[in-house]
């Protein structure tokens, strides 16, 4: 009997195809099946249609009616299968929810109507199993398939190349089975890998295009070996697999920390013309080296240097000086003896871009920033198959705002829909730091549909439920100059009970609402006033009222302020529809209580302080600072030793002496010491 083809769910095949052809093949009438000795199934379809399905995964089926890739007689055999001996599973489409419905694989030869049918269109529900069978997930780990399996799977070359990113170590997302979840799942950097079948390779499903990246079915397999060895009872879990820190080798970032030493030395403000030629040639080779975080630095760093001489807007010091810190802060994670994984820390695992199949990506708003006479729409589109957060972004010159910009067309769709609607496209294709392009080709397939804010359905690990459990995620965090650079990394769904107060502080033209989740637990939902969206707080406080409908979900990004869980909100859920206050009008009758403009604590105020004080060595250069720069550190020492922040005053004081002695190199490495410092702890206020 072929198990394989009985323990396929609704969302394996929809995940392995596409759920229209699913339904489509679900109103086939049923083919007469045959099955060979070696356990190959043929079904005759009337009309003449012959579809054979081998051992060995759906790929290798075959059928007479000319489709180069599964076609519906393909998936209609296996639905067939499955009602023969496991009860009436061919009615497995027809229990679909209706929704939207998938574009068709390149290929099918079902045309380009294969994925709505004759009926309405589909969306992922939940997971369907067929009747009759067990629904506790099977003891089985992925982890248990051989080196041989793998190779016989996705060949020699690939698997060299598997080997080749283990020896330089990774990072992976382990998920195991469970009964609501059969598939046991791998989020790698590059890709999800899910295994549907218990202990069958021909059913493995990833998000990359297919044979693309079929290494990561391999590196799937070793991280499951490593958390069954290390975590066996845990149900989803963070690993580090292979690698060779600590080797004493360096970081491979020599000339990266060459350039910011230079920065540093000489300023933004004293550097000299024909800098560019020095930064294409560390960008180029870090991007040889495959040191992906790195180079992103490297990138922001040189965008800041040309805001500077553009006289944009948008340089700021603080963040000329972050970035210097950046690059000192991640040699010295992989080069000391207790070296931190190289691939986490430098990217190393990461592909510069990897192709998506057909994707369905579910959009949780937009934000609308300026930049000098531009205008930047970052859209957040949640990626069901790999549970992860993409950005599109699209920049236009000129002054027009939000609600102007909602107009603007991208992929063939205005920016209004794309930021409150579905997306499902063959054309995707994401980068290392998980931004997404869309392909505008006369042949990429991308459709749009309205939403309806069903954010619930997402993975469990972008809705939040337990506010006092996303504290305690957010806690957990690897400190941020280290930490992989992904767009989106905490952009969060958060399930709203009830709002519980809103003010707005008119001088930092803020507006605040504390809300509540079910047990009581209470965040922040925070949004500050901008030209280039100024609808923005009328249109949040009248979703927060109510005036639109029940609120349901609020989506934003996630951090840390003075202890509490504070969400810059992006979107929101309610009403049945998708509201994005960066996209609305301006105007609203709203009356808000307003509350007194409210002052950094003590604490905080000395860190900004003494912060913007260091990043003004960045700013004018360590060569280049005026005689009452050390005075003005020892001010900040004591100001932090009052608050008991000796080792930060400490740092401080250390780059002061160097200063004062002036010890060359001592000096630039004891700003680095001094400025980490105080970009730790106020992520950590």
């Amino acid at each position: 009997m072929r198990t394989d083809l009985l323990g396929l769910t609704t969302d394996s095949l929809a995940a392995l195809t596409n759920r229209g052809l699913v339904k489509r093949a679900g109103k086939e009438a049923a083919p007469d099946l045959r099955t060979d000795a070696d356990g190959t199934v043929h079904g005759d379809f009337a009309g003449g249609p012959t579809a054979s399905l081998p051992p060995g995964g759906l790929d290798a089926a075959r059928c007479t009616c000319g489709a180069t890739g599964v076609c519906r007689h393909v998936v209609g055999v296996v639905l067939a299968y499955q009602h023969q001996h496991a009860g009436p599973a061919a009615e497995i489409a027809d229990r679909l929810p209706a929704g939207t419905a998938d574009v068709p694989p390149a290929g099918t030869g079902d045309g380009p109507s294969a994925g709505t049918g004759d009926g309405p269109p589909v969306e992922t529900g939940e997971h369907s199993q067929v009747e009759g069978r067990d629904p506790e997930p099977p003891a089985w780990s992925p982890g248990q398939v051989s080196d041989d399996e793998l190779t016989a799977r996705i060949g020699a070359r690939l698997m060299a190349a598997a080997r080749r990113t283990e020896r330089t170590g990774y990072t992976a997302r382990v998920r195991r089975a469970t009964a609501t979840d059969p598939a046991p799942q791998v989020e790698l950097a590059t890709a999800t890998v899910r295994f549907l079948i218990p202990g069958d390779l021909g059913f493995v499903h990833t998000d990359a295009v297919a044979g693309s990246r079929d290494d990561v079915i391999a590196l799937a397999v070793w991280a499951f070996r490593v958390a069954d060895e290390l975590h066996p009872g845990m149900q989803e879990v963070r690993v580090d697999v292979g690698g060779e820190a600590g080797t004493g080798t360096g970081s491979g970032l020599e000339r990266a920390l060459g350039l910011a030493g230079a920065v540093l030395r000489e300023g933004a403000a004293h550097l000299g013309q024909g800098f560019e030629a020095t930064i294409a040639d560390v960008q180029r080779h870090l991007d040889a080296a495959g040191s992906r975080w790195p180079l992103l630095a490297v990138g922001d760093l040189a965008e800041q240097l040309a805001a500077y001489r553009n006289r944009s807007a948008h340089y700021r010091s603080e963040l000329l000086a972050s970035h210097l810190a950046e690059l000192h802060a991640r040699h010295r994670a992989v080069t000391r003896p207790d070296a931190t994984l190289r691939s986490s820390v430098l990217g190393t695992a990461e592909a510069a871009e990897t192709p998506l199949r057909r994707a369905r990506l579910e959009s949780l708003g937009c934000r609308i920033r300026s930049l000098g006479d531009r205008r930047i729409a970052e859209i957040y589109l949640a990626h069901s198959d790999s549970a992860m957060v993409l950005v599109l972004r699209r920049e236009w010159d000129g002054d027009d705002d939000g609600a102007a910009l909602a107009r603007q067309r991208i992929a063939g769709s205005t920016l209004a829909a794309l930021a409150t609607g579905n997306l499902v496209t063959e054309s995707a294709v994401r980068s290392a730091s998980r931004a997404v392009r869309l392909a505008t080709g006369r042949i990429s397939k991308t459709t749009v549909s309205p939403s309806r804010g069903d954010w619930g359905e997402l993975s469990p690990s972008l809705v939040v439920t337990d506010l006092a459990a996303l504290g305690r995620e957010l806690d957990a965090l690897t400190l941020r100059p280290i930490r992989p650079r992904v767009e989106a990394e905490l952009v969060r769904v958060v399930a709203v009970s009830q709002v519980v107060a809103m003010t707005y502080a008119a001088g930092d033209q803020r507006l605040d609402a504390l809300i509540a989740d079910q047990a009581g637990n209470t965040a922040t939902v925070t949004a500050t006033h901008t030209g280039a969206a100024p609808g923005r707080l009328d249109s949040l406080a009248a979703v927060l009222a109510g005036e639109e409908g029940e609120l349901r979900f609020v989506s934003g990004v996630a951090g840390r302020t003075a202890g509490g869980v504070v969400i810059d909100p992006i979107g929101l859920a309610a009403g049945g529809r998708v509201v994005v206050p960066d996209l609305q009008p301006a105007g609203g009758s709203g009356r808000l209580a307003v509350a007194e403009d409210d002052q950094h604590d003590p604490l905080t105020a000395v860190l900004i302080d003494t912060r913007g004080l260091l990043a003004e060595a960045a700013h004018h250069g360590l060569s280049h600072l005026p005689p009452t720069y050390d005075a003005r550190l020892d001010t900040a020492a004591r100001r932090l030793i009052t608050l008991g922040l000796h080792r930060i005053a400490q740092a401080v004081t250390a780059f002061a002496a160097a200063r004062s002695q002036d010890s060359g190199e001592a000096i630039e490495q004891t700003w680095i010491d001094a400025y980490l410092r105080l970009e730790v702890a106020l992520d950590l206020t």
